[in-house]
């Protein structure tokens, strides 16, 4: 029996650890002032990790710069 492939099914397979790397990964790129591009993430949930991390680094290179 074969199975259907739904393009939510990528949303379902995301662990704490994942999310977790991706937002980290996502701040790093946000922090060194890459753009706001996630690469290779196909979840939705992992995508938004992604970005709420770049987010996050954006702003932070941004104080930075202020202050210097």
């Amino acid at each position: 029996m074969a199975s259907d492939a739904h393009p939510d099914d990528d949303d379902r397979h995301w662990s704490l650890e994942s999310l977790n790397k991706a937002y980290q990964q996502g701040y790093m790129a946000g922090l060194t002032g890459q753009a706001n591009t996630p690469q290779g993430h196909p979840a939705e949930v992992i995508a938004a990790a992604w970005e709420a991390g770049w987010d996050d680094g954006h702003e932070q290179m941004l104080r930075q710069q202020k202050s210097a």
